[in-house]
């Protein structure tokens, strides 16, 4: 994984080099978040398999937006989604659903998993990185990464090699980790004036 590490990032440095001037120009509010909600099944079974990334936090922090921060991310969004050629699980592993970290190929929520354990190895705290599950303006499900930081939520996505905030982009926030434990699940209050796709 370290090796795989060093590639990436260093093949993105370039193309993240534009995107890496400075942070995001203004502030923007943090998600809402409501009560727990129920933990996507790929998401437990993966727990399963690596306990130590599903447990309890010790603190709760937010990731300190600076110039260095913001490149970290732009960096570690790009070379993960230049990395890895995308897949659906069914085609990888004949079953719709199994979370796993990447090395060639993956899904989306195998993107998020990779993201948040690179960016982790760089020192942010777990209570900041928060893998999402979102609905797309077509109606699908989708996972992203949620970055909390001081300066509000701000999104990685195996879509976009822009990092945005979160209330920049077109989905419906359904539901993330617990910044508290992240073996747990909160829903999201995603309340903005926005279309979007049907939601049953």
């Amino acid at each position: 994984m370290q090796n795989f590490i060093g590639k990436a990032i260093a093949a993105a440095s370039l193309l993240a080099a534009a995107f890496v001037a400075t942070p995001a120009a203004a502030d923007n509010a943090a998600m809402l978040t409501t009560g727990m909600t129920s933990q996507p099944v790929g998401h437990y079974e993966f727990c399963k398999a690596y306990p130590d990334t599903c447990r309890r936090n010790d603190s709760v922090g937010l990731v300190r937006m600076t110039r260095d921060s913001w490149s970290t991310l732009v960096e570690v969004n790009s070379a993960v989604n230049n990395a890895i050629f995308a897949r659906t699980d069914q085609d990888m592993h004949g079953v719709p659903e199994l979370w796993s970290y990447p090395t060639v190929q993956g899904d989306c929520e195998d993107f998020v998993l990779l993201k948040q354990y690179m960016l982790a190895r760089e020192g942010i705290p777990a209570s900041a990185l928060l893998i999402t599950v979102v609905r797309q303006p077509n109606g699908e499900g989708h996972a992203v990464l949620t970055v909390r930081t001081d300066r509000g939520d701000y999104i990685l996505d195996n879509l976009d090699d822009r990092v945005l905030a979160w209330s920049d982009t077109d989905y419906q926030f359904l539901k993330r980790q617990s910044e508290r434990d992240a073996g747990k699940w909160v829903g999201i209050a995603d309340d903005r004036n926005m279309l979007v796709g049907s939601v049953r």
